[in-house]
């Protein structure tokens, strides 16, 4: 428990840090500070997807990848199992949380859904990163439409 109240301040705090108001307007801003939440997500997620798997065997079918990140890497990093998954068949997979825990904090108004993205771009980086390490290239992308309830879609890229 004490854990996931750490990451949790240490995660309002990077979005913090990085949300504060820039002295140089021509450095890329928001966008900027999304790409780097992002990327450091996206590092977290390689590290967890070198290290949670170990005695699963390697991943053949995206399903089962996507399945792993739901129960294992999500309780991992959450101390709770996503609430849904669903797939067109195609590559493209949709992972549902209904109480997502970086939002459960936010008020539940529908002011606060503007300020929701940058609460997931680190997710969203560490389902790309831990996908990358077990051999899928991946565009991760997430939306809200209540809070704390998200949806993370995932499109695997065909090579």
């Amino acid at each position: 428990m004490a854990d996931a109240v750490l990451f949790e301040f240490l995660h309002t705090e990077m979005v913090a840090e990085l949300w504060a108001p820039d002295p140089d307007p021509g450095s890329g801003g928001k966008r900027r500070s999304l790409s780097v939440l992002e990327g450091l997500g996206f590092r977290v997620g390689q590290a967890l997807g070198e290290r949670l798997p170990l005695e699963t065997p390697a991943f053949r079918e995206e399903l089962d990848a996507l399945k792993f990140l739901c129960r294992d890497l999500w309780a991992a990093m959450f101390q709770k199992h996503m609430d849904g998954l669903r797939t067109n068949h195609q590559g493209t997979y949709v992972l549902q949380d209904n109480s997502f825990p970086l939002l459960v904090t936010m008020g539940s108004g529908p002011q606060y859904l503007e300020e929701a993205p940058k609460f997931l771009a680190f997710t969203c980086g560490l389902l790309c990163g831990a996908l990358h390490t077990l051999g899928f290239q991946s565009l991760v992308t997430a939306s809200v439409a209540s809070l704390p309830a998200c949806k993370f879609q995932v499109v695997i890229q065909k090579s």
